[in-house]
């Protein structure tokens, strides 16, 4: 079967998965035709992704969040204002998405959650069925829940996650662990779209690749580079900690050495995996694919939500595991509340509260034993997926 790919390009997560689907789709004998990847003005798409992929990736102009003026949490009023000013800018990359669709005429499209991607399927009359990827479905998901204040923000989320939807012959909602699909809302739960690299480090016998380890220092990666400042003051107070952290600000050298204990790095997939695997714990913006990789590597971890959608993430990672409603195949039961073993695999907190952090790490912590089986199951279930349709 042919396939093309539509995926935002804000961050890391959706690429890395696109990524990952590509590998699983060429190593069973399909066709990838083309990706097209929605960019944005403020962001740079990342050499690890372009060198990776197998075919020329092709851009169009996307909504993006529009950071605030500390460059550290996404402004939800900016982001609404611009792309409501610049509504009109976005055409053109709706008819580049419905051209190059009508061009291919490809079997399956798929959708990492681009809404012009929705819109330019939509407009291309194309019959084939267009498959769309997120964790931000789960949000939709009848047994997700979410406290009752605090996530207001959830709504215009929720609302745009639906139109993201729309005309969507299949849902697949990536989540940190099993539950009922919700038949209802065409939702199918799927496990996160890890790549070979991560999956390698830990193997199913329950042996782990010697990079695994403890290597004592934090590693980390910030969306926003604003967030800098957190770390540079956490830092002056306890330099005797290393920490190794990620950014994606392309005008800074690959590796910016502050002094022998800090440094921050471009964003490079393969090296970002190996200081992951190496870390003492991991400090992050909650984006839903790097805290998957350090679910899955065992690591403790901080989440420091920079908009509603990584809010989100971080509280489904912290506090889901109490909310949601495991499947019959994780229980053996239809008691939406059976008993199971507590899991804290998480952290929540404002800033980069690396104290927070390393008492968590030392007295709380406790990893979900059964997150790495979910995830290398991931391959038959979406293999299954997207090559059958009613």
């Amino acid at each position: 079967m042919k396939y093309v790919f539509i995926v935002q390009g804000e961050g890391r997560g959706h690429l890395t998965q696109a990524m990952s689907m590509e590998r699983l789709l060429l190593d069973n004998g399909h066709t990838v035709a083309a990706i097209l990847v929605g960019k944005s003005p403020a962001r740079k798409l990342p050499a690890f992704f372009t060198s990776a992929v197998s075919v020329p990736v092709e851009s169009f102009d996307s909504f993006n969040f529009v950071p605030s003026a500390s460059n550290r949490k996404a402004s939800i009023l900016k982001t609404g204002l611009y792309n409501l000013l610049h509504i009109t800018s976005f055409s053109p990359s709706i008819r580049f998405i419905r051209d190059r669709l009508r061009a291919l005429k490809p079997d399956v499209v798929v959708n990492f959650y681009d809404i012009l991607g929705t819109l330019g399927y939509a407009r291309s009359g194309l019959k084939s069925p267009m498959v769309c990827v997120a964790h931000q479905f789960l949000f939709l998901h009848r047994d997700f829940r979410f406290p009752r204040c605090g996530y207001e923000d959830r709504f215009p989320l929720n609302l745009f996650t639906r139109m993201v939807g729309w005309r969507a012959a299949k849902i697949l909602a990536l989540s940190f662990r099993k539950m009922e699909d919700d038949l209802r809302r065409r939702i199918k739960v799927v496990p996160p779209l890890l790549r070979p690299a991560v999956l390698a480090l830990r193997h199913a016998d329950g042996t782990d690749d010697p990079l695994v380890r403890d290597g004592g220092y934090i590693h980390g990666y910030m969306l926003n580079p604003g967030f800098s400042a957190d770390i540079l003051d956490w830092h002056a107070c306890h330099p005797e900690v290393e920490l190794r952290f990620f950014w994606d600000k392309a005008d800074e050298p690959a590796v910016k050495v502050v002094d022998k204990k800090l440094s921050f790095y471009y964003l490079d997939d393969a090296e970002f995996i190996r200081q992951m695997a190496g870390c003492h714990a991991y400090a992050s913006t909650a984006g839903f694919e790097s805290i998957c990789e350090a679910m899955y590597l065992g690591k403790p971890l901080l989440m420091v939500p920079s908009h509603v959608e990584q809010k989100c993430n971080a509280f489904d990672a912290t506090e889901g595991f109490r909310f949601t409603r495991p499947s019959r195949e994780t229980t053996g039961c239809d008691d939406a509340t059976a008993s199971a073993p507590p899991i804290r695999p998480a952290v929540a907190a404002d800033s980069f509260d690396l104290d927070k952090l390393l008492a968590f790490a030392e007295h709380d912590f406790v990893p979900d034993d059964a997150f790495p089986a979910w995830a290398r199951s991931a391959d038959a279930i979406f293999l299954r997926e997207l090559t059958t349709f009613p």
